[in-house]
């Protein structure tokens, strides 16, 4: 059987992006609550956004290294927790909602022994590393240096595009993948041709997946 890798679209900062990535198919939609993204959304503007977001459809919050009173506040608007920043495995867990760690693969980076460290967490996500900037770089990292058979299901990020997601999922057979920049006309600005592209790359990559 054929697994399906699942799509998160991250960074919807509009209704009509929303309504858009749900109808091209996303499994999870991503919203960023760090300030000092160019595709952060306040606390009023999520609550408007994720009250369009249909059922089995995944609200995924994104937040690096941020108050609690925060992150409680916001968690009453979502499913799921992203934790991009330093964030210990026990601040993680205190938040009463499931909950992914975001790792940035920086060369001295241990998947096995992280996967150990943040048991509690749903999945890792695995991003490109670039020094001070917690993610969104759009660029990729070397896929080979995920181990297979890591402890946690991998959400694979940085860079991806239509262009090369197929491979990416053959190199990784991720359980999941992220984009954000490379299917927007401009940060925060989704575009609805560049994401009909990424389901349809993602399909292919799907027909020639690997087993892993």
């Amino acid at each position: 059987m054929i697994q399906r890798t699942r799509v998160k679209l991250c960074g919807l900062t509009r209704p009509e992006d929303v309504d858009a990535a749900v109808s091209a198919g996303a499994d999870a939609l991503g919203f960023v609550l760090w300030p000092g993204s160019k595709r952060a959304v306040d606390e009023a503007l999520l609550a408007e956004l994720s009250a369009r977001v249909p059922a089995f459809v995944t609200r995924v919050g994104l937040f690096v290294d941020q108050a609690p009173a925060l992150i409680e506040r916001c968690a009453v608007h979502l499913d799921l927790l992203q934790f991009h920043g330093d964030e210990a495995p026990s601040f993680c867990e205190g938040f009463q909602r499931p909950w992914i760690k975001a790792l940035r693969m920086r060369d001295e980076l241990d998947l096995d022994a992280a996967a150990e460290a943040y048991q509690g967490a749903q999945a890792l996500l695995l991003d490109a590393y670039r020094p001070g900037v917690p993610g969104g770089t759009g660029e990729t990292f070397d896929w080979s240096r995920i181990p297979a058979g890591l402890a946690k299901p991998v959400i694979l990020a940085g860079g991806l595009v239509a262009d090369n997601v197929a491979e990416a999922i053959g190199a990784v057979a991720p359980f999941a993948v992220d984009v954000s920049g490379g299917v927007e006309s401009s940060p925060g600005i989704k575009d609805v041709r560049r994401m009909a592209d990424f389901f349809a790359a993602v399909c292919r990559g799907d027909a020639v997946r690997p087993s892993r």
